[in-house]
């Protein structure tokens, strides 16, 4: 999956848009930011509801290349401005972080998109 396919996703807002082609490979739902450096996997995609400019640094440090910020909440105007200097796009849904993991691990192939 490349970052730009986050944008196709019924209901997630583009918030800012770097990268379009870069592959992700995985993805890490978590909002202890200190769990996601430890343990989110680098060319992914990080599913949180921490909705500020220290999400983007962590997501630096830890290789990731979007974020899902989850559950109708809005970015403020720094962390779109350090997404953009560190080329991570950031999505907006109002969507729970389950909903979005699910969403997200389907685009990924991790799952099966079956109905039943």
């Amino acid at each position: 999956m490349q970052v730009n396919d986050l944008s196709t996703l019924q209901g997630y807002k583009t918030l800012t848009l770097n990268n379009v082609n870069v592959e992700i490979t995985d993805a890490y739902t978590g909002d202890l930011l200190s769990d996601v450096m430890g343990n989110a996997p680098s060319d992914s995609v990080l599913i949180t509801i921490q909705a500020h400019k220290n999400t983007v640094a962590v997501a630096s440090l830890a290789g990731i290349h979007a974020i899902v910020i989850c559950n109708g909440r809005t970015a403020p105007d720094d962390m779109l401005i350090a997404a953009k200097e560190e080329d991570i796009s950031v999505f907006a849904t109002t969507d729970s972080q389950f909903a979005a993991s699910c969403k997200v691990a389907v685009l990924l192939g991790k799952v099966n998109d079956r109905k039943n």
